[in-house]
């Protein structure tokens, strides 16, 4: 298992700036998710690690040696992406042997190891049968077995869920996690989904237009963005107008300070506060806040979510503990607040 360095990437496609100044470290054994829309450089980044395309400029590593123009064939990566490319022609078996046939591996050798990987990824009662045979969620077991048996000093994931429905998914996910960490290979995993980075991942790379905005352990990218960015994209984020005096911001009549994250102009009229749904408080009394009407009450289990009009216009979300929302139904009136000392202020 290798560490990874990719220092000051750039690259472009014609007008189009992928990747700006991109500085990427990947700890030996850890898995980093980069997280993003569509368009925003993740699968580029991915693509150049593998040696796919070559960058504009800068440097990529595997441990100390670099490795910036090393082929793709000789860098020792598995790749699963999210079609499954597995050879039809071949059963489940084969297709997990190959990589290890074209390296030349002792026959003997490739039945320990693909029988150990069948086993582990719950594909060995499904080993005879080809990739038309094979549910999505076993085609993807196969792709992922057949990128791990080799034992590759990098695994490279590039959306390899998003093809399935919600349940494989999921399942898939965890397995995905299990596997990585059984055999603590050094891991890329390119995802949209918020949901699969925060759960599997050491630590979440979050990507805008071609930059990395921040880079850290999944609970603080969502408790401390980096900037309002950062914020919107990772979880639900209520945006509250809000007015600016001084270092305060004065949101639903509270004056509070503003975080030093922020990123605002005060030539802008308009300003908002960011404020996640968790950090708003509801009181059916005559509290601090400002007044509202509950439009709707969704139950989600240990949690529920609150939909608040505000009397201003503005519509905000709260989420409480369920047994706390017992007291709340819509068209009741309340008084919302912020739980909070500082706020993201954005324009």
């Amino acid at each position: 298992m290798s560490k990874v360095v990719m220092t000051n990437i750039e690259k472009s496609f014609g007008r189009t700036h992928a990747l700006r100044d991109l500085s990427l470290t990947i700890p030996e054994g850890s898995l980093i998710s980069l997280l993003g829309p569509s368009g925003c450089g993740k699968t580029t980044a991915l693509r150049i690690l593998a040696g796919l395309i070559s960058a504009d400029s800068g440097q990529t590593f595997f441990d100390s040696i670099d490795i910036t123009n090393t082929p793709a064939a000789s860098r020792d990566i598995g790749m699963v992406f999210q079609a499954y490319s597995l050879f039809p022609n071949m059963s489940a078996r084969q297709n997990v042997e190959f990589g290890l046939k074209v390296r030349k591996v002792a026959p003997n050798e490739i039945k320990r190891k693909v029988d150990d990987i069948l086993e582990i990824t719950g594909l060995a009662i499904h080993q005879e049968k080809y990739p038309h045979q094979l549910s999505g969620g076993q085609q993807q077991r196969t792709a992922l077995a057949r990128a791990i048996v080799i034992r590759p000093r990098i695994l490279l994931l590039d959306e390899p869920l998003s093809a399935l429905d919600a349940q494989v998914r999921d399942q898939l996910r965890d397995e995905i996690r299990r596997v990585q960490l059984e055999f603590g290979i050094t891991t890329l995993f390119v995802t949209h989904d918020q949901e699969e980075a925060m759960t599997i991942s050491d630590q979440v790379g979050v990507m805008h237009q071609g930059s990395l905005m921040q880079l850290d352990l999944p609970q603080r990218v969502y408790d401390n963005p980096e900037n309002p960015t950062v914020a919107r994209f990772i979880g639900a984020m209520n945006e509250i107008p809000a007015v600016v005096a001084g270092s305060s911001a004065i949101v639903l009549g509270q004056r509070l300070e503003i975080s030093q994250k922020s990123e605002y102009s005060r030539a802008v009229g308009q300003h908002f506060a960011l404020v996640r749904p968790e950090f708003l408080l509801l009181d059916a009394e005559n509290g601090e806040g400002e007044e509202g009407t509950i439009s709707q009450v969704a139950f989600l289990g240990p949690t529920s979510r609150i939909h608040v009009a505000l009397h201003s216009g503005t519509k905000v979300i709260a989420v409480l503990p369920s047994a706390q929302a017992l007291q709340f139904s819509p068209q009741q009136r309340v008084r919302v607040s912020i739980g909070l000392s500082s706020v993201l202020v954005s324009d």
